[in-house]
């Protein structure tokens, strides 16, 4: 699985040298590349882990899992607090999402959304809360702690992160052109 994982990391070839970005239309285009290259491997990665599960099954658990944690991530003290590989936020601190919302942020037809989920409660990877549904931290597939994933994650976003180096883009100020080519045209 390592050398799986070691070839998924770079199995699109790596730019040589470093290139500096011309233009805000260079920069789009540049990180809409690679940003989509990350995502791709990313999923494929995912669906690689747990191929037991049907791909539309895997994006409704990894939704909810995001919607679960967000509450985590945007307080400081939080996210330092459950930062460790080795630390699975409590199911008491999740913030619950509805079928409604998994519908809308997914654009699922809200049918097709409840009866996934009814499967996946069925399997024990969701619960029902007062909040709305989570994926428990005692799930018997390890989702949201499962470590080797997570450090295919790192790989692929070094990755991401040493390519855009190489395109010019060493940060976020690297993207105010972009950004300002974007609300310009928004304006029009």
């Amino acid at each position: 699985m390592a050398d799986e994982t070691f070839a998924a990391a770079f199995v699109y070839k790596m730019n040589v040298g470093f290139r500096f970005m011309r233009n805000a239309s260079d920069i789009i285009r540049t990180v809409s590349r690679h940003t989509l290259a990350y995502m791709l491997f990313s999923i494929s990665e995912m669906f690689r882990n747990y191929d037991e599960f049907d791909p539309m099954d895997l994006l409704i658990v990894h939704a909810i899992l995001n919607a679960n944690v967000i509450n985590v991530m945007n307080d400081p003290s939080l996210d330092e607090r459950f930062s460790s590989i080795h630390t699975v936020e409590p199911d008491t601190i999740k913030q619950g999402v509805s079928r409604a919302a998994l519908s809308r942020f997914l654009r699922l037809p809200l049918e097709t959304v409840r009866r996934r989920v009814a499967g996946l409660k069925r399997r024990k990877v969701l619960a029902e809360t007062k909040a709305g549904l989570i994926v428990t931290e005692q799930n018997a597939f390890k989702f949201g702690n499962n470590h080797e994933l997570q450090k295919t994650n790192m790989l692929l976003l070094t990755k991401l992160l040493r390519d855009l180096k190489r395109a010019g883009i060493n940060g976020p100020d690297d993207l105010s052109a972009a950004k300002l080519v974007v609300a310009t045209k928004k304006a029009k």
